[in-house]
């Protein structure tokens, strides 16, 4: 309405508005009844024999000039007006409508008809229970089902009822359930900051409207227990139940962050030890002809099983890795695999036995004589980088997958959404999530070395070295070291290397830090961000305090791993 200038004038003026316009809505011929309610005014119209019930809410429109470039200025000027009048959280959300309108048009149309589905059975709830159905709650539903899809699926062409029993699984663990996005507002400005952070401490479930940080459109009325019986019915009903089954997307329901949960389905990747690769030149020339064997021999094997093998095809010329999809006929569920064959340059592994001097000067050898790519041969001792990890301390563990987890949403945060322009970023990607797996390790050990630690200050860490990734030099010498001489000098040669240098604990050739082969910059703008986020506030009482990292050094050199060497060149 011009009439609003402002939030406060629609507070103060809406009421006489409404008045004005039910009086002339009362001379319309169609006009049947009409109700104040607060902030709105319902009208009963009768068109063509059908009863319709319009919502007439008059408001101030805060974006007009803006268009789509909602700057941060306008939810601040939201934040300090509602203190001002003494407006309720989300009583301004009708404002920002045409946002709400561009939010849901980004996504495919299969989506929103998923949409409708969950907003239809939530209709026939209401009409079991004779109660009348809340715009509100329809519009958390809404943006349920986004996020559903958002964190478990992405794909324009996916499975209706898959989706639904999604939605319903996400509504039986509504008391866990915290979503929202950041599309339209951010944790940048220290107003919209506080706000998201009082809205993301507050009792769940919360479900934050995209379009105002205000609007906690998820907090119970008393309508999620009854929802929830519901939806626990339908899970068992036998219209979801029919064969095949279908299953669920991986969604994390208790999610703190929008763009917080792993991709649906599984992925593996397979190391083959190949007997007839005697050496790492064997395995360079010869992997690729037992790459295109043993996908001759899967596709002879899903002739006589009830699996189905789509190969993802290599643009090599010799291809070093077999990409296949294997999916059940039956059961709609599918698992990613890499096959890579390797040469078995350790041979049986005996226990207390880590250091393997002969194979890593073979591979250094061949290194200096041909050259390859960082890592080319670190399939040869998966065996070591298993047994790096896997006697780490369970609460590690636990650390290291919640940072897996936090790197996957960055990803998916980056990748282009469907149906909108892809974004013109240069053609190489993130670092890879081992290098985020190491850096975990690292700044645990450094940094506190405790089986019981804090992991809000863990993960902090972990961030805080990202953020200051041009520094980082990071190895370990638990399988190589310095003592032999041809290691020592190509060790030191690589921890001179342009930084991020993040040596592979099993294979000294392989940095997984990078240089500038890695984009991140880009990790480190969305660790930078996320050092805002609620988990690392303290509990009430230590007001304005924050979760700090561990003091942990973001370079290593020889003499910090113990080894008696001062070369002329500096580290």
């Amino acid at each position: 309405m011009d009439h609003f200038r402002s939030f406060r004038d629609q507070k103060e003026n809406q009421r006489e508005l409404l008045s004005m316009i039910e009086q002339r809505l009362k001379h319309h011929k169609k006009y049947s009844t009409s109700v104040s309610l607060g902030h709105t005014l319902e009208v009963l119209l009768f068109v063509q024999g059908q009863e319709i019930l319009l919502q007439v809410l008059p408001a101030f429109d805060p974006l007009s000039g803006f268009g789509e470039n909602c700057s941060f200025w306008i939810y601040r000027d939201l934040k300090r007006s509602m203190d001002q009048v003494g407006a309720a959280p989300g009583e301004f959300a009708a404002c920002f409508t045409t946002l709400q309108q561009q939010f849901f048009q980004r996504y495919p149309r299969r989506v929103r008809e998923l949409i409708l589905l969950v907003k239809h059975w939530y209709q026939e709830c209401q009409k079991k229970w004779m109660t009348p159905p809340s715009p509100r709650f329809s519009y958390a539903l809404e943006l349920l089902t986004v996020y559903a899809w958002e964190q478990g699926c992405q794909d324009e062409d996916f499975d209706i009822a898959e989706g639904v029993r999604t939605v319903l699984s996400l509504i039986k663990q509504s008391s866990k359930l915290c979503v929202y996005w950041i599309v339209n507002y951010n944790f940048e400005n220290v107003t919209v900051r506080n706000t998201l952070l009082c809205q993301l401490r507050s009792q769940r479930p919360v479900i934050l409207d995209p379009t105002d940080p205000t609007n906690n459109v998820g907090k119970d009325d008393g309508s999620w227990e009854m929802l929830t019986e519901a939806a626990l019915a339908w899970l068992y009903s036998p219209s979801l139940n029919d064969m095949p089954p279908a299953p669920c997307w991986n969604v994390l329901g208790g999610s703190t962050a929008k763009g917080t949960a792993l991709k649906y389905g599984s992925d593996a990747d397979i190391v083959v030890f190949l007997s007839p690769l005697k050496n790492f030149d064997s395995q360079k020339e010869e992997r690729s002809l037992f790459v295109q064997e043993i996908q001759r021999q899967l596709e002879i094997f899903q002739k006589t099983q009830e699996l189905e093998v789509k190969f993802e095809i290599s643009k090599r010329t010799a291809p070093r890795v077999l990409s296949f999809t294997l999916k059940s006929r039956s059961l709609s569920e599918s698992v990613d695999f890499d096959v890579l064959p390797a040469y078995d340059a350790l041979g049986q592994l005996h226990p207390g036995f880590t250091s393997r001097p002969k194979a890593y000067k073979e591979l250094i050898a061949l290194w200096k004589s041909s050259g390859f790519e960082e890592g080319e041969f670190s399939t040869c001792f998966t065996e070591l980088q298993r047994d790096f990890i896997e006697p780490q301390p369970t609460k590690l563990k636990s650390l290291i997958r919640l940072v897996k987890h936090w790197y996957k949403q960055c990803k998916r945060k980056m990748k282009p959404k469907p149906s909108l322009p892809k974004p013109s970023l240069p053609k190489a990607s993130l670092p890879p999530k081992y290098a985020l797996e190491l850096l975990t390790v690292y700044a645990w050990e450094q940094g506190s070395g405790m089986e019981d630690f804090d992991t809000a200050e863990g993960f902090r860490t972990v961030l805080d070295l990202v953020i200051k990734y041009q520094q980082l030099c990071i190895f370990w010498t638990v399988n190589y070291n310095f003592e032999d001489e041809l290691i020592r000098t190509f060790l030191l040669a690589q921890i001179q290397k342009k930084r991020p240098v993040i040596l592979d604990p099993a294979d000294p050739t392989g940095d997984v830090g990078g240089g500038d082969l890695w984009h991140w910059h880009l990790l480190a703008k969305e660790a930078n961000e996320w050092l805002s986020s609620s988990c690392f506030e303290l509990p009430s009482g230590d007001s304005g305090q924050r979760v700090q990292p561990w003091k942990v050094p973001v370079v290593q050199t020889p003499g910090s791993c113990g080894a008696q060497i001062y070369p002329t060149v500096g580290i």
